[in-house]
């Protein structure tokens, strides 16, 4: 008896097409390593503070900078517009994983992402003066953007990586954009070092490394777009327009989520730790500089090594997971973050090499954490749903960062002790732990309609 049904997408990968696929992960890392991490914070800042007439030697209390018609204060423009960044990101990102699932050019919609939001980084070249405005609006549409592209992104994956690859394959595409990201941020580093021989002061060569992230973003993606295969929309094609279908196809999935309720679940311990996560790398610079009394030539190169060894850490525990299975290693992974807290509860200030070990420990767990949480993920997708799951689970990454720092500062704010502040961020750890141990894995993958691989 003969059938007409296709192999499964999976299947008809080829090492070439994931060899592309992870080059996405090398591309765009630069951006959010170079600049949202390290440079565009304190550029942007000391644009505002031109523009309201302060910085330097000149106190900036009192004054002020307007952005849609509020007084912000110079030192609050970044933060405030990464969060409004973040707030739109809840509803455009669902909406494009929707349209992704309906759309038979998927390689072209996230081209067309990836090279908006590299564009924009790009033109952060004229942010000089006192132009505070133009870099707010150019980081929005590229950090609104940079989401957006990585949700198609992450939607390729099911497509490239049966269930038994698909932890391995993720792993290095992670530990790939970590290695990306840490390179072009070394030669950035290597600049500000040498700025003296290259004849610029360090706002320029500041300028000139958040162009670069864009350039970077731009060129690579090239090499993800000449070797991943557009497929037939698993989900069907739309009935009309792809983006009003989109749209409705988000209401549908959000009232769906209820037939999958272990999906959510995860989806929800997820949120959990990885918040958590988030906010010990966006916080560990300010806990070392403040509690520790750390010199920035030891937080930066520690932030570097941060990166090498998370290419490390996300290569060991994809082996890792090879073996005893990704749940069990994310599980072993969320142990190690408590520890890791309570190490960097302990820390004595002004020693620099506790602080250095403390930073190798993060860069194991890191990389390793977040790509199996993916492929772990990808696994609980119903087939053909995999861009508006992925819109869902990267609001979940970025959308809710809000409450580990919102923990911090309230534990801060009380205690008048970063070392009070840090410690209050194992609850995230040892909550998140707790959820996913419940996670019942194996029938939550067959109730999506998937196999299960062989380990979990």
């Amino acid at each position: 008896m003969t059938t007409t049904e296709a192999p499964p997408a999976a299947e008809l990968s080829t090492r070439r097409e994931r060899v592309g696929w992870y080059f996405y992960d090398w591309a765009n890392s630069a951006f959010y390593t170079t600049v949202v991490t390290v440079f565009l914070g304190p550029y942007l800042t000391s644009i505002a503070e031109n523009a309201a007439g302060c910085g330097g030697d000149i106190s900036c209390a009192g004054r002020a900078v307007h952005l849609f018609g509020l007084a912000v204060a110079p030192g609050s423009l970044f933060p405030y517009t990464v969060s409004l960044s973040v707030f739109l990101t809840v509803f455009v990102l669902p909406v494009v994983g929707a349209i992704a699932d309906r759309s038979a050019r998927k390689k072209e919609l996230m081209a067309g992402f990836a090279y908006a939001g590299a564009g924009a980084t790009i033109g952060l070249v004229f942010l000089t003066g006192d132009r505070y405005l133009l870099g707010a609006g150019l980081f929005l549409l590229a950090n609104i953007a940079f989401g957006a592209s990585v949700v198609v992104y992450y939607s390729f994956l099911p497509q490239i990586a049966g269930p038994d690859e698909r932890d391995s394959v993720s792993s290095i595409g992670w530990a790939i954009g970590y290695l990306g990201g840490g390179l072009l941020l070394a030669l950035n580093v290597v600049a500000v070092l040498f700025k003296g021989a290259l004849g610029m002061d360090t706002a320029e060569v500041a300028r000139w490394s958040i162009v670069s992230a864009g350039v970077w973003w731009a060129g690579f993606t090239t090499i993800p777009l000449r070797r991943l295969r557009n497929r037939p929309p698993a989900a069907g094609a739309a009935r009309g327009s792809v983006f009003t279908d989109g749209f409705k196809q988000l209401w549908h999935t959000l009232r769906g989520l209820r037939a999958y309720p272990i999906t959510l679940f995860f989806l929800i311990a997820y949120l959990i730790y990885n918040d958590g996560v988030q906010t010990v790398i966006a916080l560990a610079s300010v806990y070392g500089t403040k509690e520790l009394l750390l010199p920035d030539d030891v937080l930066v190169p520690t932030i570097l090594m941060v990166q090498f060894l998370a290419f490390f850490g996300a290569m060991g525990m994809g082996w890792l997971a090879k073996r005893i299975g990704a749940w069990k290693t994310v599980l072993i992974s969320l142990v190690a973050w408590i520890g890791l807290i309570g190490a960097a509860y302990l820390l004595p200030a002004r020693q620099t090499i506790p602080f250095i070990l403390l930073g190798g420990g993060i860069g194991v767990v890191l990389g390793g954490t977040q790509a199996l949480s993916r492929s772990l993920f990808s696994q609980l997708i119903p087939p053909g749903r995999e861009g508006e799951y992925f819109g869902l689970y990267e609001i979940s990454d970025k959308g809710t960062s809000w409450l580990g720092p919102l923990l911090f500062g309230i534990a801060y704010g009380a205690t008048g002790s970063y070392r009070a502040a840090i410690v209050s961020l194992l609850v995230f750890f040892v909550v998140g732990f707790v959820a996913l141990l419940a996670v019942p894995m194996r029938r939550g993958i067959q109730r999506a309609g998937n196999t299960p691989p062989r380990l979990l």
